[in-house]
């Protein structure tokens, strides 16, 4: 048909979108948010090549975002926020020359963030524009967006070092951090990085080099302490060109442990809400030998000695 607008929104709908509407190859404009649909979005709606604005925010539709979506060449607006969506952004979000607003928070989306979200013009620092928090993003967050990318819930993303290794993260703030002590025994080339130093050798050493800390911790930490305690690598190998940092982390800088521990409450009582305790017992500790009765961990920074 000829239809060009189709606006039903904000009305008690309920039930599946009828996929007859991908049939409107006119459609410039599809506003059914803020009803009670549910179900995927039809296959057939990311046909609709003329579409400039897509509203259907504030439903209760589920299913993933399909590549399809980059069939969308036209659109200006794709409105989905508030929804039980799943799955991940395709990268081919990034072919929408003429998106300017795009609307995804309040779902339950994951995984990493495609770097082809940087080819649009989209001006990401206003919220009428572009929204994507309260999700389940990982980072590494593309650099366009990364300073507005919200809170998300990252309890199951796991960053993985060049061994295989893997760590979990933790929001604090606009900040985040590895909840864990690294312990990666290769540097990003592959090349091993140097062990089994004596204490004399280590003071004298001018090359990168690791050891494993505390040596005697077995008692908290069994046969393998780097398990539990991570590696302490000197300043050679964190300097080393060929890196060991897990790709697009770093080792922080002293103004990034300043920002940390302010937003913490300053040096007085960051520390107390940093240190591991035991879940649900805390201040009790298996590794320090003297916790304060004022820790809480409550940050998930989880240090330990």
């Amino acid at each position: 048909g000829n239809l060009s607008n189709l606006t039903l929104s904000t009305n008690e709908l309920t039930g599946e979108i009828p996929s007859e509407i991908g049939n409107l190859m006119n459609l410039t404009e599809l506003k059914l948010h803020t009803n009670n649909l549910t179900g995927e979005i039809p296959s057939e709606l990311w046909n609709l090549v003329n579409l400039h604005s897509l509203y259907l925010q504030n439903n209760e539709l589920t299913g993933e975002i399909p590549p399809e979506i980059g069939n969308l060449v036209n659109v200006g607006d794709i409105l989905l926020s508030n929804n039980q969506l799943t799955g991940s952004i395709p990268s081919e979000i990034g072919n929408l020359d003429n998106l300017g607003a795009i609307w995804l928070h309040s779902n339950e989306l994951k995984g990493e963030i495609p770097n082809e979200i940087c080819n649009l013009d989209v001006q990401w620092d206003i919220n009428l524009l572009f929204l994507i928090s309260y999700n389940n993003f990982c980072p590494p967050y593309p650099g366009c967006i990364q300073d507005y990318v919200g809170e998300q819930d990252i309890s199951e993303c796991l960053i993985e070092d060049i061994d295989g290794n893997n760590y979990e993260i933790v929001q604090i703030g606009e900040q985040v951090w590895m909840a864990e002590n690294f312990k990666t025994t290769h540097y990003n080339n592959g090349d091993e990085i140097p062990t089994g130093y004596s204490n004399s050798d280590w003071i004298e050493l001018e090359i990168g080099a690791y050891s494993v800390y505390p040596a005697d911790s077995s008692t908290t930490c069994g046969d393998n302490c780097a398990d539990v305690y991570g590696n302490l690598y000197n300043w050679y190998a964190l300097d080393d060109i060929r890196g060991i940092c897990p790709d697009a982390w770093h080792i922080p800088s002293d103004e990034e442990w300043t920002i940390l521990t302010d937003y913490l409450g300053g040096n007085d009582t960051a520390g107390h809400k940093m240190r591991e305790c035991t879940a649900g017992s805390c201040p009790e500790s298996d590794y320090w030998n003297s916790p304060s009765d004022e820790t809480t961990n409550e940050s998930g920074f989880t240090a330990l000695p």
